[in-house]
């Protein structure tokens, strides 16, 4: 049976840093940065992207649509 992987991308311009999509991830991919963009906010990122299996929870709940999430099928 084929596994899904998965890949985010955070618009980290206009992520404001509020940490739902952090809380929402069942695998602990994402989490905030140290740094800050360019309003000021820290925002998120992957930091373990490894694991993201691709299930779109931290996608649903952003409420500013930051975040794009990718899946491939991956063949054992």
């Amino acid at each position: 049976m084929a596994k899904m992987k998965g890949a985010i991308v955070v618009n980290t311009d206009r992520c404001k840093g509020c940490s739902l999509c952090e809380k929402a991830c069942p695998q602990g991919v994402i989490a905030l940065a140290n740094r800050v963009n360019m309003r000021g906010y820290h925002y998120v990122e992957p930091v373990q992207a490894d694991k993201c299996t691709g299930c779109t929870s931290c996608a649903v709940v952003c409420p500013d649509g930051c975040i794009t999430v990718y899946r491939k099928r991956v063949e054992d």
